[in-house]
């Protein structure tokens, strides 16, 4: 994994104005469900090829900020967006803008494992096929290459054709991220995917999000705050709807700048 520079435009010249290139960038954000607004204004910019972990109590906003990076809130009846989320600088919001194409480059992995009742091989074609892709060797190729990223390939390599419903809950896991990955997005989202796994698929995900990082752009919402600090560069503490504090991972649970920040991390609440 990454090694961030730490980055403060105070510091000595012990540390250099280094920042690492910005992916996506938010400004102020806000997001409604009906009247009710559920998180903002959120600005931040999320780091290019590092692992940035959302954190907070249940219904802080952190899933809802997470969804909003590729425009699934639009799928949620009654919810609209304000602000700007850019990536790579270029809009992914507005009326001339295609919410499949953002999806595509801006991939996302759930809580729960969602294998399609298909086999393991057409599952991570599934997304290729549907955007396009004929070309049988070509699809071979990239679902080979995203089963090799996603660390499942020597699993299942002999047994492309069986249903994917048969694999344990961890590699039905790991194949939600390869079937993400096939259609090779720059960005990948995912909404505490360990959350619903024993311990040693657990470290199978972070280990796989640690390799992930030398690649892809990976954004990850987790409850478990020692997982953050295990597989994340940079973390975001949000609470009540607000951000309360960004900053690099080591900074932000050795010494925090907020008060908010400290309580949570230190078990005061949430």
């Amino acid at each position: 994994m990454l090694t961030p520079r730490p980055f403060d435009p105070d510091a000595s010249s012990e540390f250099p104005k280094l920042p690492p290139h910005s992916k996506m960038t938010a400004k102020d954000l806000s997001v409604y469900y009906g009247e009710k607004k559920a998180l903002g204004p959120v600005s931040m910019d999320i780091p290019e090829k590092h692992v940035t972990a959302f954190i907070g109590p249940s219904g802080c906003g952190k899933s809802t900020f997470l969804r909003s990076l590729n425009r699934m809130n639009e799928l949620i009846p009654g919810c609209r967006v304000q602000g700007d989320v850019r990536l790579d600088d270029n809009p992914i919001y507005g009326a001339d803008i295609d919410p499949v194409a953002v999806r595509r480059r801006i991939g996302m992995v759930f809580q729960k494992s969602n294998p399609f009742p298909k086999s393991i091989f057409e599952n991570v074609a599934y997304g290729l096929r549907i955007g396009g892709v004929k070309n049988k060797a070509e699809i071979a190729a990239r679902v080979e290459r995203a089963l090799k990223n996603s660390a499942l390939w020597e699993e299942v390599k002999d047994r492309l054709d069986e249903s994917a419903l048969g694999m344990s809950g961890g590699q039905q896991q790991r194949l939600c991220i390869a079937r993400a990955l096939a259609v090779e997005p720059e960005v990948l989202l995912m909404d505490e995917p360990a959350s619903a796994l024993d311990p040693i698929a657990t470290a199978h995900i972070e280990d796989l999000i640690h390799n992930l990082a030398e690649d892809y752009t990976v954004v990850i919402v987790t409850h478990n705050m020692q997982q953050a600090a295990r597989v994340s560069d940079y973390t975001a503490f949000f609470y009540m709807g607000d951000l309360i504090e960004f900053n690099l991972t080591d900074t932000l649970f050795t010494t925090p700048s907020k008060t908010k920040t400290e309580e949570y991390i230190t078990g005061r609440f949430g």
